[in-house]
């Protein structure tokens, strides 16, 4: 099983950008646990992060090439990019999306998602553990798939 971690904009500066929001841990620390977690569950994963939208979706369009699914913080882009929401539906794997804060108890922009209705699932609101949540639910779902 191969997974893609896929994490927008900002996301490389976790650790100094509003840790009381988004956590003390950075990005290459997030990824470290992601990896470890995914042998355990016997996933092999890739992480990229990007701040452009174009780089991101080809980041997915690739992905189909040679993952069974992805994990995606999409960051402000969650709010905006239908581009990226036609490329997760494009890619024909699942998609689980991911966040850091709770969107739901900040601002109310933050609360409409154009990424979630093509996406698997979503998780919010556990910091760093909202990854290493996405990854489980989609490992499982991913496991499902191949035993019906």
């Amino acid at each position: 099983m191969k997974v893609l971690i896929l994490h927008g904009p900002n996301l490389n500066l976790l650790g100094t950008r509003q840790p009381e929001i988004y956590g003390s841990m950075n990005l290459d620390e997030i990824n470290k646990k992601l990896i470890e977690l995914g042998m355990q569950l016997g996933a092999e994963v890739k992480c990229a992060q990007s701040n452009h939208e174009g780089t991101l979706i080809d980041a997915l369009q690739d992905a189909r090439t040679w993952a069974d699914g992805v994990v995606f913080n999409p960051g402000g882009y969650t709010h905006t990019s239908v581009a990226l929401r036609d490329a997760i539906s494009a890619i024909q794997i699942p998609v689980v999306e991911a966040h850091l804060s709770n969107v739901y108890a900040r601002e109310e922009f933050r609360h409409v998602s154009l990424i979630s209705p093509v996406c698997a699932g979503k998780v919010v609101g556990f910091g760093w553990r909202s990854y290493m949540l996405a990854l489980r639910a989609l490992t499982d779902l991913l496991n499902s798939q191949i035993s019906t």
